[in-house]
């Protein structure tokens, strides 16, 4: 049973880093294109970054480019959200998500990710 599990959110002040982890069970992470998304109150979901099959290529939203890096580590079937830089505005529930890829296809954050995980709160505030 394919299974992603998010951690590594909190509360942090504006300008400060956080970590998220999104570890995979039941299926092999390196077979699958995996994204990251982020729904804040009120709002819709938004994409915010990718990390493709094999290649590792990745994609990331204008809003967190330069500040984000997505990373995967297949040995450990899983894949991280570095974020840096963090703004009040970066304030949501932050969910992984993935979709079965072929080898060379660079991800899109319009891509139809139909497995995701429970999320996890990441709050920027002073």
């Amino acid at each position: 049973q394919l299974q992603l599990v998010e951690s590594g959110g909190g509360l942090v002040q504006p300008g400060g880093s956080l970590r998220l982890s999104c570890a995979a069970s039941g299926f092999t992470l390196d077979a699958y294109a995996i994204a990251w998304f982020r729904q804040a109150p009120g709002k819709e979901r938004e994409g915010v970054s990718c990390i493709s099959r094999g290649s590792g290529r990745t994609n990331y939203a204008d809003s967190v480019k330069g500040r984000f890096t997505i990373s995967r580590d297949n040995a450990k079937n899983t894949v991280y959200l570095q974020m840096n830089s963090l703004k009040p505005e970066d304030t949501a529930v932050y969910y992984c998500a993935a979709k079965p890829a072929s080898f060379f296809r660079l991800c899109m954050l319009s891509d139809d990710f139909g497995s995701w995980g429970q999320g996890t709160q990441v709050t920027v505030s002073s």
